[in-house]
This record gives structure tokens, sequence and C-alpha cells, in this order.
């Protein structure tokens, strides 16, 4: 066959490559001999925390515990047909820096940069988060690997 007749001749570059990301994120790949479904390496989210709320508490003179919640959403629509179920849950751990400049007696400027790791997630149609099942790796155990991995890290800089 002709090249002149190839279906992709006539779809647009961007549709090829929104069509490619679909395909794409449900695939399994493989990282450092680990296997995971969902974003490629490097991919990006962009997100809005609209009215969100922080509560925190002093516990000591260094030492702050806080909430924060907030519907997060998108800075742009996702591709259509990508992604986890709705109703699906995410369990997180985050490691961060907060840098704050206070700007007037009521007003601080906040950026906050870190990492975070996926310590689990609940499909809709299970009974628990993925820890708590006993096949799998349990919360206690993936936190610690993960605080040993960051502290293992840090030493070596």
């Amino acid at each position: 066959m002709s090249e002149d007749y190839e279906i992709t001749r006539f779809l647009t570059p961007n549709y090829c490559e929104k069509k490619e990301k679909i395909d794409n994120y449900n695939t399994l790949k493989n990282y450092n001999n680990k296997v995971y479904s969902g974003m490629k390496i490097g991919g990006k989210h962009y997100w809005n925390y609209n009215q969100g709320k922080w509560v925190e508490v002093k516990k000591s003179p260094n030492k702050w515990k806080f909430t924060f919640n907030s519907i997060k959403t998108r800075n742009h629509l996702a591709p259509i047909n990508t992604g986890a179920n709705n109703q699906t849950k995410y369990h997180w751990y985050i490691i961060a820096e907060q840098f704050a400049e206070k700007i007037d007696a009521n007003s601080y400027i906040t950026t906050m940069k870190g990492e975070k790791f996926k310590l689990g997630h609940k499909r809709p149609y299970w009974r628990t988060y993925d820890y708590n099942y006993p096949e799998q790796k349990q919360l206690k155990d993936r936190l610690i690997e993960i605080l040993e991995d960051i502290l293992e890290k840090l030493k070596s800089k």
C-alpha cells in the first residue's frame, strides 16, 4: 500500500500524539525493574488548589502538626479515557520544604517543594487499600522503606 493511503497521513499530528498518550497510559511499564502502569516517568500534572484550608498546631518550639484540605483541579483537561476510575483513592507520603515570607500582618507568600511517595491505592470495587491485603507489602513496611531510602540518599550527599 502506498504511503499516500495510510490512515496516519490523514490524521493530524495532534490527534496521533493524543491517541499515543491514551494508549500508553494504561499499558504496563518498567522502571528500575519494577512494573507499573499510569503516567510515564517524566510526565507532569499541573493542579490548582483553590480555596484550600491549612490548619496547624504548634507541638514544640520547632514542630507543627498540620492538615490541609482542598479539592484539587487540573489546570488543563485530562485526555479522554485516561487515568484512574472515579472513586479511586490514593494514599501519599509527602516530604517537603515550605518557604514563607511575611508580606503584611495577615498574609504570607508561601512556596512548598518536595517529593511525594505513593503508599497505596484503593480501586472503587476494593474493600480497602492495597497495603491491607495479606499478599501485599504492608503500610508500615512501605513507609519504612521510603524513609530509609531518603536517609541513605541524604547521608551520601
